[in-house]
């Protein structure tokens, strides 16, 4: 730039980069990469004869001392890549859609806080996902397990084809964790009378744990892993190749999470007595989840919850209207009962769990946090409390079989 703009060099990040884009040239090191320099070689600025410069602290120490002037606003421009973008307030959003998006089935559900896309097969549906996705919501895709091949996911498949692999199984009741050959969890998945029995008699709930996950779930069960990649709803965002899924185009040097994809297969508490458990306890994910419920097993034996209960179980809940009319259909079968909580409320549960284990004489320790740890299932009384005491409603999904249920990362969910 010319001298008379050199007081503005890296007023913003963004200025500063710009000003920079102009001066790329190959760098004297040894690596041979190509890197702005964000100083002039020369001897004014004090860094001659140095090799590769740390390009981040130059450019940190650049937009320091060159920072903004008290008096001058910096000057960042934001484009939007949609033209007449809504306000991101509910009923703009969903009177817009409705407008924008006729030619997508599509209903909202739950006081309208998730965005359920019934025709899984309709491929603009990602263009209103990433509508909603922008305001952190989650949203449902149902009709899934149209597009897999059942049989692959049958327990009494998975058993014959993996029963003599070791794998960890949580009793979901006491938080009890014993490595054991996944064939015996499997031969009680819907015969109670061959499942674990605790010391009161009681049948136990137990749960595999993300068995398999990750790289182990592609090597042992390749056949299942291409039937669930092509499969995934809203491939442009689920996929590993997706052109809109972000972790996909990070580049090589950046540390990933674990994502998956991982099995995650449980009992159902129709066959225990005391239903104010869960399989999977009150937790936040550090990435965007998206969970296909893939077999939904019918329990037979003692003590088992007949079709009939566990609907009239299920319509005790707090249920969208939408889902109370699912219930109804026959040809659908619910799984698992999901509760899912905004982010923005994590401070609010974390407070409110503290208060409960101090009121049931739990030591809190300063460090402890009842989120991260996983020690909660928030049952029903409690979140009524949560909402009378807090303000904090609970977002409640019944998934059935064939659905899946994508969630932002940060919001919190327990099933």
């Amino acid at each position: 730039p010319p001298a008379s703009q050199n007081n503005e060099q890296g007023s913003t990040l963004r200025d500063l980069l710009t000003t920079t884009a102009g001066k790329l040239r190959l760098g004297s090191t040894d690596a041979g990469i190509a890197f702005a320099p964000v100083y002039s070689t020369g001897a004014a600025s004090g860094k001659s004869g140095r090799t590769m410069p740390n390009i981040l602290d130059d450019i940190i120490a650049s937009v320091v001392e060159n920072k903004i002037p008290p008096n001058r606003a910096p000057k960042i421009n934001v484009k939007s890549e949609i033209k007449d973008e809504p306000k991101d307030d509910k009923k703009c959003l969903q009177d817009d859609c409705s407008k924008r998006y006729s030619d997508i089935q599509y209903s909202w559900i739950c006081d309208k806080h998730v965005l359920w896309l019934r025709d899984h097969k309709n491929s603009n549906n990602w263009k209103l996902f990433k509508e909603c996705w922008k305001q952190g919501r989650p949203v449902l895709v149902s009709g899934m397990h149209k597009k897999m091949n059942f049989s692959l996911w049958k327990a009494e498949s998975i058993s014959l084809d993996f029963g003599n692999q070791q794998a960890d199984i949580l009793n979901c009741k006491d938080s009890i964790i014993s490595n054991t050959n996944v064939k015996e969890f499997w031969d009680g998945f819907e015969d109670v009378s061959k499942r674990q029995k605790v010391k009161n008699g009681e049948t136990a709930l137990l749960k595999l744990k993300d068995w398999p996950s990750g790289e182990d779930f592609k090597a042992m069960m390749p056949a299942r892993y291409e039937d669930l990649l092509k499969s995934l709803p809203l491939p442009e965002y689920c996929s590993p190749e997706g052109k809109l899924n972000l972790a996909s185009h990070l580049p090589g040097f950046f540390v990933r999470p674990d994502l998956g994809p991982r099995l995650c297969s449980a009992y159902g508490v129709a066959a225990t007595k005391d239903h104010d458990i869960g399989t999977t306890n009150l937790h936040i994910e550090v990435s965007d989840v998206v969970n296909i419920l893939v077999y939904v097993g019918i329990a037979k034996g003692n003590g088992v919850l007949s079709k009939s209960g566990v609907l009239k179980k299920l319509e005790e809940e707090d249920l969208d209207d939408l889902l109370r009319k699912r219930l109804k259909d026959s040809s659908e079968l619910p799984g698992a009962l999901w509760h899912i909580y905004a982010g923005k409320d994590a401070d609010k549960i974390r407070e409110f769990l503290q208060k409960i284990a101090k009121e049931q004489g739990l030591e809190v320790l300063p460090e402890h946090d009842p989120i991260r740890d996983q020690s909660w299932y928030v049952n029903k009384k409690l979140r009524q409390r949560l909402f009378e005491e807090y303000g904090v409603k609970t977002c409640t999904v019944i998934q059935f079989l064939g659905d899946a249920i994508i969630l932002p990362a940060g919001a919190l969910h327990q099933v």
